[in-house]
């Protein structure tokens, strides 16, 4: 039976033509919409053909920001309503990181700041973003000028000074894109991505290069694009694997972050066994670093290992073992702010996925206490309160405070 394409300006078309009509318009299969919210392509079909009932209200959220439309109006019909209700707003910092990215040329004039000082910068940003709640406010305050900075050293410095200058500035790169993800700005994130790959490159450093493949591959996840994803992590640890044996803590915790890497995203694609096997090598590698050792930028370590467990369990559906490893690593010490608010909103996926209302409610006001700025630009949390508003009391007040602290109502 042929499909039908229907142009949505008729307020009488279904909900599953719209999605159709605005899935081909963007050239996406239905296995790769399915995947952007956590459902199959057959899922897709039969709500697209009608087989099965419009969806709920957070799983049209998931389907207007995967098909990139502003009014969730345009997929239900009705009144409008601005996505950006829902998702994440755009940090008042980002157009000035913005126009950082995309200046074509500094007038700095003089010497450029030296190896060490632009790598103390770097770390400090870094150790700023780890210890505030509020760390997209730390670090877009950072940026605009570790972003010139980086580059003006890059133009200036020449030989194997140069090659170092390349280092820092795809790890100014890397930062900014902790800064950018999960804001309305996906053309940035790229272009910031591959210029990360560029500098990196060109640095000749494996474990600069390795920090870039690790959110290209992250990137291309987050797109959908699973076999780019798993591509690219394969490429970096091909990259990385001549330099394993003599490798420092350093690049040994980059070379696990990789292999994490591939397991999220055989998690993500719904490839359980897969993504538990390369769990599992990862957990191997964090075995071997120190106790103390946590990656500042992929937050590789031996504490991060039961989050991470978390996150597998979560993304291939496993109700049950996600509850289990979020008991297990509800009170790990990591020692960073946004990382663990992170874990506590994966935590409330296990919660969100075992229906315990009360638990998810809970879990996320921590993680609201915890880094605010993490939990107000994450999907999957505002779109787990936003379902526990539509609870009996007394959750729905609850979930209706922290969702106007999270700043998706007024």
């Amino acid at each position: 039976m042929p499909e039908v394409y229907t142009d949505p300006a008729d307020p009488e078309t279904p909900v599953g033509q719209r999605i159709q009509f605005f899935r081909t318009r963007r050239g996406m299969s239905r296995v790769v919409l399915g995947g952007l919210v956590g459902k199959s392509a057959r899922w897709v079909k039969a709500v697209e053909t009608g087989q099965l009932q419009q969806p709920k209200l957070p799983v049209l959220l998931s389907l207007a920001e995967a098909l990139h439309i502003k009014d969730l109006g345009q997929l239900t019909g009705d009144q409008s309503v601005p996505v950006v209700t829902f998702q994440g707003p755009g940090h008042p910092a980002l157009p000035a990181v913005r126009d950082a990215v995309n200046r074509v040329a500094s007038s700095m004039t003089g010497p450029p700041a030296s190896r060490e000082h632009m790598k103390a910068r770097i770390d400090f940003a870094w150790r700023a973003r780890h210890s505030s709640p509020d760390h997209r406010t730390v670090v877009g305050a950072l940026l605009p000028d570790l972003i010139r900075d980086a580059r003006y050293a890059v133009r200036m410095y020449e030989g194997n000074d140069r090659r170092h200058a390349l280092s820092l500035l795809a790890q100014v790169y890397n930062l900014a894109q902790f800064f950018i993800a999960y804001q309305p700005a996906a053309d940035l994130l790229w272009r910031v991505a591959e210029r990360s790959v560029m500098a990196a490159e060109e640095s000749e450093d494996p474990r600069a290069l390795g920090g870039a493949v690790w959110l290209l591959a992250q990137a291309h996840r987050d797109a959908g694009d699973f076999d780019a994803a798993e591509a690219v992590t394969r490429d970096g640890l091909d990259l990385l694997r001549p330099h394993v044996a003599e490798a420092d803590t350093d690049l040994r915790a980059m070379w696990g972050a990789l292999h994490f890497e591939a397991a999220y995203t055989s998690a993500r694609a719904g490839d359980a066994g897969t993504a538990w096997g390369w769990w599992d090598k990862a957990d191997v590698i964090a075995r071997t670093l120190p106790a103390s050792h946590y990656d500042p930028m992929t937050s590789f370590s031996q504490v991060i290992m039961g989050a991470h467990a978390v996150t597998i369990a979560v993304e291939t559906r496993q109700a049950g073992e996600s509850k289990r490893q979020a008991r297990r690593s509800a009170n790990s010490a990591i020692p960073s702010q946004p990382r663990k608010g992170r874990h506590l909103i994966e935590i409330a996926r296990a919660y969100h996925l075992g229906n315990d209302k009360p638990a998810l409610l809970g879990t996320l006001r921590n993680a609201y206490v915890t880094a605010p700025e993490t939990i107000r630009y994450n999907g999957y949390a505002r779109h787990m309160i936003l379902e526990l508003t539509e609870s009996p009391e007394p959750l729905r007040t609850g979930a209706r405070t922290l969702a106007e602290q999270v700043g998706m109502v007024s």
